[in-house]
C-alpha cells in the first residue's frame, strides 16, 4: 500500500481515488486513530466517486494491486465496498526516530453490519488478535489487518499500522489532534470530495519530484527547507478541478517555487502531446502571501485523453 504515497506527484497523489459531490468528512474517532507524525494524509468520498465515470477510470488505472487485493478481501469478508463504504483515508506516517521509517494506516468509515461481518469471520475460522481489548482480524492473502474501533469505522493496514493507530486511538501514543500544522490546513480542503495534506517533509519531497530537473537548481534548494506545508482538494462535478496550496511562510520562497513550477510546466508543454499541452494549458500557477496556488480545471474528455498520455504513464509506474 505504500506505493499509493511513495511516487509522490501532484498528478498521482490526486488521481488515486476521486469523488464527485459530498466532502470527504472524517469522524472524530477516524481523526483519532491517526498518529502525530503524519507526513501525509488523503481522504475520499468512496460512495460519489461511483457517480463518476471519469473517476472510475481512475481509480482502475491508478490503484495499486495490494489496494486491489484489499477490496477483494472487504467483499469476501462480508463487506460490499461499493454500498457499505461511505469514505476512505489513508494516511502516510514516520515511525521511530528515522524520517525514512514510513507506515500506511487505512481509515474506512460508513454504515457497517459489525454482527454479520463478525459471524463471516466466524464462519471462515479466521481468528482474530487482541491488541489490548481490540481484536484484530486478518485479512487473506493481502498480509493486512482490520480492526473495528466503533461501528461505524475500521482501521486496516499491516500489523504494525495497525496497532500505531490503536496506541493513538487508546491514548499511549500521540496524535494528529495535536498536530496544529495538519488540523490548520485540513480546515481549508476538508470539504472537498478528495483532499489531501501533506506536512513540511511530505511538501518538499512532492515539489521535489514535480519539477523534476529544475528541482536541482540552486534557486530551489534555497527555498525548499521553507516549505512548510500544503494542501489540496479535487471534484469530477462538471468536469475535472483541482487546487493545490503550498505554504511556504514567505513571499520570496512561493514566488521562487511559482517561477520554477512555471518553468517545468513551459518545458512539458514544448515536449509533450497534444492531450498533455492541453491539460498544461488549463494549469494556472501564481504567488501570494507566503503561499503558492496551483489551479487545474478541464473536461472530462480532455482529462480522459490525458490518462492515456505518456505524461500520466510514466508518473504513475
Amino acid at each position: 500500500m505504500l506505493k499509493l504515497f511513495t511516487r509522490i506527484s501532484v498528478p498521482v497523489l490526486l488521481l488515486t481515488i476521486a469523488g464527485a459531490a459530498q466532502g470527504a468528512q472524517l469522524s472524530g474517532d477516524a481523526r483519532a486513530a491517526i498518529p502525530h507524525e503524519v507526513q501525509q494524509l488523503v481522504v475520499i468520498d468512496y460512495r460519489a466517486m461511483q457517480n463518476s465515470n471519469t473517476a472510475m477510470e481512475l481509480r482502475d488505472r491508478v490503484m495499486p494491486p495490494d489496494l486491489k487485493q484489499f477490496d477483494d478481501a472487504l467483499r469476501k469478508s462480508g463487506l460490499n465496498d461499493n454500498h457499505d463504504v461511505d469514505d476512505l483515508a489513508f494516511a502516510l506516517f514516520r515511525t521511530g526516530t528515522s524520517s525514512d521509517e514510513l507506515q500506511t494506516v487505512g481509515i474506512a468509515q460508513g454504515q457497517f453490519d459489525v454482527q454479520g461481518i463478525m459471524a463471516n469471520f466466524k464462519k471462515q475460522k479466521v481468528q482474530p488478535k487482541l491488541v489490548r481489548t481490540n481484536r484484530v482480524y486478518p485479512l487473506a492473502h493481502t498480509g493486512m489487518v482490520l480492526c473495528f474501533v466503533d461501528p461505524s469505522t475500521f482501521v486496516f493496514g499491516s500489523i504494525e499500522a495497525v496497532r500505531a493507530a490503536l496506541d493513538v486511538r487508546d491514548g499511549y501514543a500521540p496524535g494528529m489532534l495535536t498536530n496544529t500544522p495538519i488540523m490548520e490546513a485540513m480546515q481549508s480542503v476538508d470539504s472537498a470530495p478528495l483532499w489531501s495534506v501533506l506536512d513540511k517533509t511530505g511538501t518538499q519531497t512532492m515539489m521535489k519530484q514535480v519539477l523534476g530537473e529544475a528541482g536541482s537548481v540552486a534557486d530551489y534548494e534555497s527555498v525548499r527547507k521553507r516549505l512548510e506545508s500544503s494542501w489540496y482538494g479535487m471534484d469530477f462535478q462538471h468536469g475535472v478541478k483541482f487546487n493545490l496550496t503550498i505554504a511556504t511562510g514567505d513571499s520570496f520562497a512561493a514566488a521562487t517555487i511559482s517561477s520554477l513550477l512555471s518553468a517545468a510546466v513551459i518545458y512539458k508543454k514544448m515536449s509533450g502531446d497534444e492531450s498533455e499541452k492541453a491539460a498544461l494549458a488549463a494549469t494556472d500557477i501564481s504567488s501570494n502571501s507566503g503561499q503558492l496556488s496551483v489551479h487545474f480545471a478541464t473536461s472530462d474528455s480532455d482529462f480522459n485523453s490525458l490518462l492515456k498520455s505518456s505524461l500520466f504513464q510514466s508518473m504513475v509506474h
